[in-house]
């Protein structure tokens, strides 16, 4: 893979994954719910609490129960322990049930966010980056800000609880005990910023690898075909091989320092614990006393668990911060993608709304998808209403662009494009396309039924509208014969379905629409002669009375039209009607000449250079 191959695929690493305004960002999302949260929040403190209480229950009882062995009280003593386990097992479970409902909401905003923002995004966004990425972006990035809000923030506020809780405590009880106690958590502080640092760079590089492995995963998908046809599955496995290993690769780095983190954190702690039965044993065996009273082996045995509890939330505050660094990781990407601005946009105050007439005129128009390479060159021309203009040249030469920026999907760098007479970047822009229907090579038709993909979310276009247009396009005898009728189900990508059939339903699509402005890009080019013919007349009338732009090979199409315009490297070269460029003798005539020559060959018995003739990408020039 190129160099810029890879960067096409490549996530771009986040140096710094701590940023107190992202935080502060995503926190912002936990408005919305705010009641809930601070439920969730008090449930969590009075949670912590009463596991605080745990040790010194212990203590109570060794030291007033056991070892006097009273009796009286005892059954009252063990019913309060009770309660104590009792109310902290229904907070957990109420406050468990608030976090997840919100973090599930906070997803659903996030989500629906990024969508929204996609669905607003213009054209040379998703030729800059690879689907596969974007959709690492909606799912799996989102999916990682689940346990920040499900978890994550209320957890370290209730970690924070419960570790100023025990220490306070363990003071209380005895200070010198606790200050022993307390010995080995700079240890403890030592071990977790060494894991939060390696961790940081180790969920950076799973992020990134795992994006890099779902765009290729998604664009060989999609091209299974294409792979099996030039016998490149054996290239394409190795490829996924070193992808896959990497993700591997990064996921075992960062399991590595989970190894050997938690081990280590359970070690100090026994180290810690080891130390408080070695100094309170001394204490009590010696007959020292701290705070005016000796110790006890009930304060003992509470410290004992008292340590043991310390170092859970500790190790819980290290595991909820690499929480939060995969959550920054994640939100940064994220909200790389919400801030970045849209360039096709609706002016505030737009000039033009509504139906068109249908009249468009190209002014000096200069074009370039990337800086100054320029695909349009200073075009200009003026299409009535109504009329018919088809657009030929050789592959690469502009022509799809003219209806691409047409349609502003891209803005021109310089010049005008005008629709009756008003640019189209001052156009409503929902307003603006709402006047054209368009017609591809490659037709996309989406899951759900074929009522469904003719009517594309439009509640105007009722099923009486789908049935005749579906007539007019002779689409209507293929449908009636599915089981299902309108409503067969229609898989991913017309998956089942012949490839001329898709291209009915899309012209169906498009009369359904009724549009002002008809787009035929390459639009016949992938039926048979006898589905055209069939089509044919469906096609001249919608035609009639609309303006109607084609981009087509076929003569048969190209003749038929008001005039025919000839690009050229950018360039318009020649426009006019069939017989007016056949009498120039310029491009399009020796291109006519070409394919006519062609035909003979491929059909001897056919004289009739009319019949059929395909205009190769390659011809002109």
């Amino acid at each position: 893979m190129s160099e810029e191959a890879k960067k096409f695929h490549e996530e771009e690493a986040i140096e710094k994954t701590y940023d107190l305004r992202v935080t502060l960002r995503l926190l912002g999302y936990l408005k919305p719910y705010w009641k809930m949260t601070a439920v969730a929040l008090v449930l969590t403190f009075l949670t912590n609490i009463l596991i605080s209480l745990q040790p010194y229950f212990t203590k109570v009882a060794v030291d007033d129960y056991i070892t006097p062995k009273v009796t009286d009280g005892i059954w009252l003593f063990a019913f309060a322990f009770f309660c104590v386990f009792l109310f902290r097992f229904l907070f957990s479970y109420i406050q468990e049930i608030l976090l997840n409902v919100v973090g599930q909401r906070v997803m659903f905003d996030i989500r629906t966010q990024i969508y929204t923002k996609l669905q607003n995004q213009e054209v040379a966004y998703y030729d800059k980056y690879p689907v596969g990425r974007i959709i690492t972006r909606i799912t799996g990035d989102v999916d990682a800000l689940n346990e920040l809000f499900t978890s994550g923030v209320i957890d370290v506020l209730g970690d924070l609880v419960i570790i100023f809780a025990i220490i306070g405590m363990m003071f209380w009880l005895d200070w010198r005990l606790a200050l022993v106690s307390l010995i080995t958590v700079p240890l403890l502080f030592a071990a977790t910023n060494w894991f939060r640092k390696r961790a940081r760079v180790g969920f950076d590089m799973v992020r990134t690898r795992l994006a890099k492995l779902n765009a290729f995963l998604q664009e060989h998908i999609s091209g299974a075909q294409t792979v099996q046809l030039f016998n490149a599955e054996a290239k394409t496995q190795k490829r996924f091989h070193d992808i896959n290993d990497d993700y591997r690769n990064a996921n075992i780095e960062t399991v590595y320092y989970y190894a050997v983190f938690y081990p280590l954190v359970d070690f100090i702690g026994a180290i810690g614990v080891a130390l408080v039965i070695w100094f309170g044993g001394y204490q009590i065996l010696t007959g020292m006393s701290a705070n005016g009273a000796a110790l006890t082996i009930g304060i003992v045995i509470a410290f004992v668990q008292y340590s043991q509890q310390l170092f859970q939330p500790i190790r819980d505050l290290s595991d909820k911060f690499n929480v939060l660094q995969s959550a920054i990781v994640a939100s940064h990407r994220i909200f790389v993608l919400l801030d970045l601005p849209v360039q096709i946009l609706t002016p505030d105050a737009p000039k033009k709304t509504g139906k068109a007439v249908g009249k468009i005129e190209f002014r000096n128009v200069w074009f370039a998808y990337k800086n100054e390479d320029w695909v349009l060159k200073d075009v200009s021309f003026t299409v009535e209403a109504g009329e018919s203009i088809a657009l030929v040249g050789a592959t690469g030469s502009g022509k799809t662009t003219v209806t691409n920026l047409l349609m502003r999907f891209y803005d021109v760098q310089k010049g005008k494009i005008l629709l009756d007479g008003v640019d189209v970047r001052d156009w409503d822009l929902p307003s603006l396309r709402e006047n054209f229907a368009v017609v591809l090579q490659d037709v996309f038709l989406f899951s759900g039924s074929i009522a469904d993909n003719i009517r594309l979310g439009n509640k105007a276009i009722d099923d009486e509208k789908i049935v005749w247009a579906a007539r007019e396009v002779h689409a209507d005898e293929f449908v009636r014969r599915l089981s299902g009728d309108y409503q067969s189900e229609v898989k991913e990508r017309g998956a089942g379905l012949s490839v001329g059939q898709k291209q009915l339903i899309s012209f169906a699509r498009a009369l359904a629409f009724d549009p002002k402005i008809l787009v035929l890009d390459e639009a016949t080019s992938s039926i048979d002669t006898e589905t055209e013919q069939l089509i044919q007349q469906a096609v001249d009338r919608v035609m009639q009375q609309r303006t109607s732009l084609i981009v087509a090979h076929r003569l048969s199409t190209v003749q038929k039209c008001d005039r025919i315009m000839v690009f050229h490297h950018g360039e318009l070269r020649e426009a006019g009607t069939h017989n007016e460029l056949l009498a120039l003798r310029g491009l399009y005539w020796r291109l006519y000449q070409l394919q006519y020559v062609e035909e003979k060959l491929e059909n001897p018995v056919s004289n009739n250079p009319n019949q059929n003739l395909s205009l190769e990408s390659g011809a002109v020039g």
